[in-house]
């Protein structure tokens, strides 16, 4: 690598042009500076700051109120900065420079390293301002000579007093350390700087300090300056927020609104953290050029700024690139080339002339900066390593297991199987009356009520089903409708038909009722003149993909449940559990609803099962139903491991019943229907295209392979190709009851155990003369295991509802298997 240094000094109108490098060797030229350059880059700064001038890290002075007509800034932007551009090439192509950029066009040559293009270094030192705010970073050396390998332009200021830290320090053995100031946020968004930062988290401890609210002026300076000084010390300073050019200062950067920090304040805690191991500072904010002056001159190794004001929306998109490099243990010259090349190749359209603002300031002596990763783990056991053909199938299958949607999708074949060997077998649940009836309003049913428009659910129609429910001696009824918006006077009519319900004296009614979490984290709740939760019970219909919704975590409904769906109780499962406590207890009167009670009503069932029965509401059904802690730390890692789904292997005649709410209102039931109803669970549901809660508004869901499966035995259901929510919830609520939740063991897991297995059996082969020379045998018999190891899972499912991952590990024994036989045809 050979290094250069270009000073450049401006006398009126001449420029002087000072290369020198290697062991003393020196060129000198003198050129005439352009004033059409002058006023080119005049232009395009102004220009540039007119179409960026409303998110600009910086102060900008006003330049009046007058009213102007619309003008395309885009537009003349990426004229001015062509201009710029070729007014600057040409210049620089000057034939007075020609002898100098042939010698650093040339570098490999002068490099020991001759046989491949090599990097070089060119320190640039403009003494002038107005030199200084040029684009040099543009200058194409390179271009007169093909040969040439990468040229890097770094800025050093013309003072620089202090030395920096020595330039073979060995790596420090802790992680680096970053230092981040958020300043002043008015009219900046530092979302994007606190994500962009997080690439660090792991190869580097960060810390972050800023302003408070309500914090002084002498406090909020006095935190910064001794978060600078801290006696860990740090490797990296990062400062996002406004900040500005003051010469006499050394540049300033606001730390809160009307609070400023010039480096002139904080020169001694930057020397002490120099001393500490300070090497390298970014400033993301605008006209960085004084304090890189002042930070180099202080002995830091390296400085990234922006030597313009810079938009917010760049500076994010700036530091996101560039952190991502750094985190990549680049050097931070090659860092910042990276993220200047993103805004030019391909963030240019957008933030045009954004990729000119950027610059590295370097102090001679030092070495660029990079962060050094400790070994790996993995590389101390490098041997063990797989071969590379098998590490990336082995990776290939580890990322396929870890993906959600494919685990979905082969749990949902995985219980198609499961139904088609249920069937096979006969091993269906007995002939049983099902649990749940489905209250269905059908495009029929609306037809008939006359509704014009389903949405919302006219709150008179719920009423009417309501009272021909309780007439027919309904004991639990669940309403899979949200009841949370006023519809004023049908609001009265359903809150007396449920109140009449709830008090009738020969078979008083428990209601179930529905509420939803909105996009804002609010809950929307029945509408307390309609029900109140004193008297009726209300949980979430929330549906995951097939999953079953649990229980929240034992003694911590608030806190430990991942999301807050999670700590609210699942609307299938207070169905279930009004069910059974009708079923275990029915004379017990403190399991009734009282309209009366001023105490939630969930909380009074599970504290007289707690004080009366002696029990606990959560052993009433499956363990599997509580939400286990592993399951809790998987969701942190995007994972569901030991998640129930819901078993769709059992036919659906067998969960519930479904009934038109028109035949409901007209009487036309068949004995099938009101055979002991008052012992079944009624749930009204929706059945027309515009109802549900979801993503989509919709409460139909593509259906599942295995009710696929079901249905196309029947000639009336063959044609379906969806399921509502009401069948979903049903099929939860069955669940419970039977006290059966399916429990699918994570193929991750199981991934681990094939590439045990099949890593003992290639080992195993390697040596063993019976297995070698009986290789057919050998893997047909492995075939056989993997069939039985199948129909063990199958089996597995229906005794002890646990599933056995089939796919991934078979297939890593497969893996195993065909490098055992190529292996030896070789």
């Amino acid at each position: 690598m050979v290094d250069f240094e270009l000073t450049v000094r401006k006398f009126e109108q001449t420029c002087v042009f000072e290369l020198s490098w290697g062991r003393g060797q020196h060129l000198s030229a003198t050129l005439d500076y352009s004033n059409p350059l002058s006023e080119a880059y005049q232009n395009w700064q102004h220009v540039y700051l007119s179409y960026y001038q409303s998110s600009l890290r910086g102060w900008i002075e006003a330049s009046g109120n007058l009213t102007q007509p619309p003008v395309d800034w885009h537009g003349k932007l990426v004229q001015a900065e062509a201009k710029l551009l070729s007014d600057f090439h040409h210049w620089l192509r000057s034939a007075e420079l020609f002898e100098i950029r042939t010698t650093i066009g040339n570098h490999r040559l002068l490099s020991s390293e001759n046989a491949a293009p090599s990097t070089a270094n060119l320190f640039l030192t403009c003494t002038e301002m107005e030199l200084e705010r040029l684009p040099w970073e543009t200058w194409e050396i390179g271009a007169e000579f093909p040969t040439t390998g990468l040229i890097r332009i770094a800025r050093v200021p013309l003072n620089i007093r202090h030395a920096t830290i020595s330039p073979v320090q060995p790596p420090r053995k802790r992680k680096a350390r970053v230092l981040t100031i958020l300043g002043d946020e008015t009219g900046l968004n530092f979302q994007g700087d606190k994500a962009a930062i997080q690439a660090l988290a792991k190869v580097a401890e960060v810390e972050f300090v800023g302003g408070k609210p309500g914090e002084s002026r002498g406090e909020l300076k006095a935190k910064i300056c001794n978060a600078i000084a801290d006696e860990q010390g740090w490797d990296i300073l990062l400062f996002a927020g406004h900040s500005n050019e003051t010469v006499a200062t050394g540049g300033e950067f606001a730390i809160a609104p009307q609070i400023s920090l010039s480096f002139k304040e904080i020169r001694p805690q930057l020397l002490a953290a120099k001393e500490r191991g300070l090497q390298f500072a970014l400033f993301n904010s605008c006209n960085g050029l004084s304090l890189a002056r002042s930070l180099i001159d202080l002995g830091l190794s390296q400085v990234a700024i922006m030597r313009e004001p810079i938009c917010d929306d760049v500076a994010q998109v700036f530091l996101l690139q560039f952190l991502q490099s750094l985190a990549e243990c680049k050097d931070v010259h090659d860092c910042l080339l990276a993220a200047s090349a993103l805004l030019k190749q391909s963030k240019n359209l957008t933030y045009p002339s954004a990729y000119l603002i950027p610059s590295l300031f370097c102090h001679p002596g030092a070495k660029p900066f990079q962060i050094h990763k400790k070994p790996q783990l993995w590389q101390r056991f490098q041997p063990l390593i797989p071969a590379p053909k098998e590490a990336i199938a082995l990776s290939i299958l580890t990322l396929l297991s870890l993906s959600l949607p494919v685990q979905d999708r082969l749990l949902e074949q995985r219980v198609k199987v499961q139904a088609m060997y249920r069937q096979f077998t006969g091993q269906l649940p007995p002939p049983a009356p099902p649990p749940v009836l489905l209250v269905q309003i059908d495009e029929q049913s609306i037809q008939k009520a006359g509704m014009s428009d389903p949405v919302p659910m006219n709150r008179t129609y719920l009423a009417s089903l309501v009272d021909a429910l309780v007439e027919k001696e309904a004991r639990i009824i669940g309403i899979d409708y949200l009841l949370d918006r006023p519809q004023k006077m049908r609001d009265r009519a359903l809150a007396k038909s449920l109140q009449t319900a709830v008090q009738n004296p020969t078979h008083p009614v428990t209601f179930v009722l529905a509420t939803v979490q909105d996009d804002d984290g609010s809950w929307l709740r029945t509408r307390p003149e309609i029900a109140s939760p004193n008297w009726s019970l209300q949980g979430h219909i929330h549906l995951w993909q097939w999953n079953m919704r649990l229980l929240p975590p034992k003694g911590s409904r608030d806190r430990a449940a991942p999301t807050l769906v999670d700590r609210q109780y699942p609307f299938s499962y207070l169905l279930a559990l009004a069910q059974k406590l009708q079923q275990d207890y029915p004379k017990d009167a403190a399991l009734k609803p009282d309209l009366n009670s001023s105490t939630d009503f969930l909380e009074q069932l599970i504290d007289n099962l707690k004080r009366e029965q002696k029990k606990n509401h959560r052993t009433l059904f499956s363990p599997a139903a509580q939400m286990q802690p592993i399951t809790i730390f998987s969701y942190s890692l995007g994972q569901m491991w030991l998640h129930p789904i819901i078993d769709f292997s059992i036919p659906p005649q067998q969960v519930y019943d479904t009934l038109p709410a028109w035949h409901l209102l007209e009487n036309k039931l068949n004995s099938q229907q009101l055979d002991r109803i008052s012992q079944k669970i009624l749930i009204i549901v929706p059945k027309y295209s515009d109802a549900g809660i979801d993503f989509d508004g919709q409460d139909n869901f593509p259906l599942p392979a295995a009710l696929r499966y079901w249905f196309k035995q029947d000639e009336v259901l063959s044609q379906r190709k969806s399921i509502t929510g009401g069948e979903v919830h049903a099929y939860m609520v069955d669940r419970y009851l039977q006290k059966r939740l399916v429990v699918p063991l994570p193929d991750l897991w199981f991934l681990g155990i094939g590439i045990i297995l099949g890593k003992s059996l290639f080992v195993l082969t390697k040596k063993n003369k019976i297995i070698l020379n009986n290789k057919l045998i050998f893997i047909s018999t492995i075939g056989v295991l993997s069939i039985v190891y199948g129909i063990v899972s199958l089996q597995l499912y229906m005794s002890n509802a646990i599933i056995l991952p089939w796919l991934f590990p078979t297939l890593v024994i497969g893996i195993y298997l065909l490098s055992f036989v190529t292996r030896n045809k070789k």
